[in-house]
């Protein structure tokens, strides 16, 4: 096979794989920001009701009760008469994601971007970022 040609299919399998990884990612985005929400409620002592995060989310009684009841049999989330709560396995992601947030948010306020910008793009970009680019953000804050 000519060179070239191998640079060309080599290429077409980078982009096919990194749209996969991609695609991923933003079928594990909603979750996540559902248990992230739930978390942070929990780490104030919150209680946390279906009401809660239709005004997080922006979005209607009827979408946060159907992803409740995913997250629920995913074993991330459960319901009582108290509200939504997190199970173990719940709790964990929730944290993880929260740190993260709060590293991806820090970064950017670390480049100059104001609080409210850089939450706000910290919430888009912190479901697309490698563990490797994590660990260096973490490193140069660290600096």
């Amino acid at each position: 096979m000519p060179e070239a040609q191998k640079k060309n299919t080599d290429n077409r399998k980078r982009v096919r794989k990194t749209h996969r990884v991609v695609r991923g990612q933003h079928r594990d985005e909603r979750r996540e920001d559902y248990v992230e929400a739930v978390y942070r409620r929990e780490r104030k002592g919150d209680p946390t009701r279906v009401v809660d995060l239709q005004k997080v989310f922006g979005v209607s009684h009827v979408t946060v009760i159907r992803a409740v009841e995913k997250l629920e049999s995913e074993g991330l989330l459960n319901r009582a008469d108290s509200g939504i709560g997190l199970t173990a396995t719940g709790r964990k992601l929730g944290e993880k994601c929260y740190e993260r947030h709060l590293l991806v948010e820090t970064f950017l306020i670390s480049l100059g971007i104001s609080e409210e910008i850089a939450s706000r793009d910290a919430e888009g970009i912190e479901h697309h970022l490698s563990p490797e680019t994590l660990k260096a953000m973490k490193k140069r804050l660290q600096d």
